[in-house]
């Protein structure tokens, strides 16, 4: 016996109703409907959960279920080889953590190594302002070349060395990133051989930073006092020399 899709409307009562060649539509206590293979490996009955009725047509089943005969075909235990994909797909999402959460636990690990308290702080201040908003939320498995970019670019000019502490700081989290199994490839963050060839050194657009111009009136006390020290200077090498000599 086939089923078909006016009997399996009509099908309220517990059990199990066979459509051929190992498909099953299963009906429990509760009145729910799904669809079930069996099938018998190294002598023992087993059975394989193909989904519900309510995602799975009947065509749709029997398609599932062809799919686990071509399997035991092959020499392979479809119930075995769905949990193997199970497990993998855990183990993928598991590994998919955001470049925040990879930050914070970078900086948990390491933070003992800042013996400067502002220092440490800063680690994550600057993340916080200028890194999270752009990748915060990106799976650290994604993150490339324009996603650091930009992060750097709107602050590369502007907040010269605040940037390149950024940059090193994100260089620091993909590493660790990478190291820890959670991304594969090079840093994007990496400055020789790469964001070199993007960016402008810091050297090339730092702002010189002069001192404050003496006022007028008190430059003769200020000649006066330096020509007394290089007296001073003079009178005590002299001194050492006689005594010496």
């Amino acid at each position: 016996m086939t089923l078909n899709v006016k009997m399996i409307a009509k099908l309220s009562k517990p059990g199990r109703y066979g459509d051929g060649r190992g498909l099953y539509l299963q009906v429990t206590k509760n009145v729910t409907h799904s669809w079930v293979f069996r099938f018998e490996r190294n002598g023992r009955e087993r059975w394989m959960g193909l989904g519900p009725l309510c995602d799975f047509t009947l065509e749709e089943a029997r398609e599932r279920a062809r799919a686990a005969r071509q399997l035991l075909r092959d020499g392979h235990d479809p119930l075995e080889m769905k949990k193997t994909e199970r497990a993998a797909l855990a183990l993928k999402e598991a590994k998919r953590i955001d470049f925040e959460t990879a930050a914070r636990e970078y900086f948990k690990a390491h933070q003992q190594k800042w013996s400067n308290e502002t220092h440490r702080q800063q680690f994550l201040s600057t993340l916080v302002q200028f890194a999270f908003p752009k990748i915060g939320k990106l799976p650290v498995a994604m993150i490339d070349t324009p996603s650091v970019l930009d992060v750097l670019n709107p602050i590369w000019y502007t907040k010269t060395v605040t940037a390149g502490r950024i940059r090193v700081r994100i260089e620091s989290v993909l590493d660790w990133a990478t190291t820890s199994g959670y991304r594969s490839g090079p840093n994007p963050a990496v400055w020789s051989g790469h964001l070199e060839a993007i960016l402008p050194s810091q050297a090339k657009i730092a702002k010189i930073k002069h001192h404050a111009a003496m006022p007028f009136d008190d430059v003769p006390t200020f000649v006066a006092a330096s020509r007394m020290r290089r007296r001073q200077k003079t009178l005590m090498f002299t001194r050492r020399s006689c005594a010496i000599g």
